[in-house]
């Protein structure tokens, strides 16, 4: 859930550099809510610097560990529902429905699709969304097509990051794509966005 907060507009190869130090500052792999907590805000941020806007992914962590203590951690979260602990961290500062989707999926293994830009990018140059569409819809249209499944759903969203990293790019390497036959990008290889 803390990768979850600090990979918001950033690489993960950031997060996991910022993770080390804060784990390097408290001494200790436990990234437990209290030990986050005990730390200045000054010092967190400082931790958090590679992750990039560590001052506010500092304030936002904090938020988050503040909600999630209140709620009486996971023990109490886990027995919500879906919708309602969904509700819950989207009421939290600075989580919103990429991150919340993230935590639900991977934190609490509930069958939420988590939509991120690697999955806008691949689904609008495979043609199957138009670019306007907002999260919500997205994330309905492909929970729905593909039937709550917790564990397809940590795949899929495993394999399209991967996609999204090394072919379907910015500059797309669309020679080296397995869904070229099917992709109406790679009919037209100057695409540069998407």
């Amino acid at each position: 859930m803390v990768g979850a907060v600090l990979t918001q507009n950033t690489a993960w190869t950031n997060v996991e550099r910022g993770l080390e130090r804060l784990k390097e500052r408290l001494g200790t792999d436990d990234l437990g809510p209290q030990a986050i907590l005990a730390l200045p805000e000054v010092e967190l941020a400082e931790c958090l610097r590679p992750v990039g806007y560590f001052n506010v992914k500092a304030r936002r962590l904090r938020a988050f560990c503040d909600a999630y203590l209140a709620a009486g951690e996971r023990e109490a979260l886990s027995r919500l529902t879906t919708a309602e602990l969904r509700h819950r961290l989207l009421a939290i500062p600075g989580v919103g429905p990429e991150t919340a989707d993230d935590m639900l999926l991977y934190a609490f293994d509930r069958p939420v699709f988590v939509v991120d830009a690697y999955t806008r990018r691949l689904l609008s140059r495979l043609g199957l969304l138009v670019g306007t569409e907002g999260y919500e819809s997205i994330r309905q249209g492909l929970e729905g097509a593909l039937g709550p499944n917790t564990a397809l759903f940590n795949e899929y969203h495993a394999l399209i990051v991967r996609h999204g990293k090394e072919i379907c790019r910015p500059k797309p390497r669309c020679g080296a794509c397995c869904l070229a036959h099917r992709c109406p990008a790679a009919a037209h290889p100057v695409v540069q966005g998407g």
